[in-house]
């Protein structure tokens, strides 16, 4: 058996389970492979937006078993809520043993101050026109199933995946536009706040760097998200990096729909199914 990387935090977010973009089976094997001593799930974990009960395959409990197995496990998992779970919103601060849903943190890593938060904050279109993104988000989805489908025939004669969304991205100005002015406000406001780190999600884009303001560095980080980019944060050995994911990496394929794993048993996926049927509910 592979032995797991020993890691401080782990830091995953816009994860989507319950949508046909969502790479739960990658990110089922990343999660195996690790063992972190604290997990932050920031924000859009599942997609109560467009959560439905004709999609929701066994790879994307197994996700949410491996998440609660953590827990039981001792490891402190820390759930930020983000827009397309907003709906847990109204349980920030419950405290479930070592599972706690909160809306922002903030911790100490090494004598630097590092806020935590998914980023919708910053987001015009969602403070001002919630119907506007949410139809925009059906129609993200929608564009990922194509792309997957195409990717799938590109695969099947010997050419290279493409990403409909990136390249749709990359031809826009005001995209390139937005990713920045999201990135300097969240460093801004970091710096204002004496934080030396601020750690987003939101806008899928991984990224790292070091922005100057005017009331000093801070360090942006972006956990990017597992619909294309398929990224993660790590942070040992005093510093941060981006985990990217990669199939050759993870040859062996231990994660196949149906089976139940890591000590699994009946009754911790009904009490799963349970948990996803109470959520049900409160949309209603």
């Amino acid at each position: 058996m592979t032995s797991k990387r020993e890691i401080d935090i782990a830091v995953i977010s816009d994860v989507h389970l319950g949508t046909y973009g969502c790479h739960a089976k990658e990110l089922l094997k990343y999660l195996k492979s690790i063992k972190p001593k604290m997990i932050i799930l920031n924000g859009d974990i599942i997609d109560i937006w467009q959560f439905s009960k004709r999609y929701w395959p066994e790879t994307h409990m197994k996700v949410v078993r491996k998440l609660m197995k953590f827990v039981v496990e001792g490891v402190p998992v820390y759930y930020l809520t983000g827009n397309h779970d907003e709906l847990l919103r109204k349980f920030a601060d419950m405290n479930l043993g070592t599972f706690h849903i909160q809306n922002k943190l903030v911790l100490e890593l090494d004598g630097k101050r590092a806020w935590f938060f998914h980023g919708d904050i910053f987001d015009v279109t969602m403070q001002h026109s919630k119907w506007l993104a949410k139809l925009g988000a059906v129609g993200y989805d929608s564009l990922i199933l194509i792309n997957s489908l195409v990717n799938w025939f590109l695969v099947s004669i010997g050419r290279e995946k493409m990403s409909f969304s990136k390249r749709i991205k990359a031809q826009f100005k005001d995209a390139v536009k937005f990713i920045n002015g999201f990135e300097n406000t969240a460093a801004e406001l970091a710096a204002e706040n004496g934080y030396q780190y601020v750690v987003c999600g939101h806008i899928h884009q991984p990224e790292m760097r070091a922005i100057a303001t005017e009331n000093g560095a801070v360090t942006y980080l972006n956990s990017g998200d597992w619909v294309e980019n398929l990224t993660a944060l790590e942070y040992c050995d005093q510093s941060w990096k981006i985990f990217r994911y990669d199939q050759k990496d993870f040859q062996k394929d231990d994660v196949e729909e149906g089976e139940l794993s890591d000590g699994e048993d009946l009754r911790s996926k009904l009490d799963v199914n349970i948990l996803l049927q109470k959520i049900k509910l409160e949309i209603v």
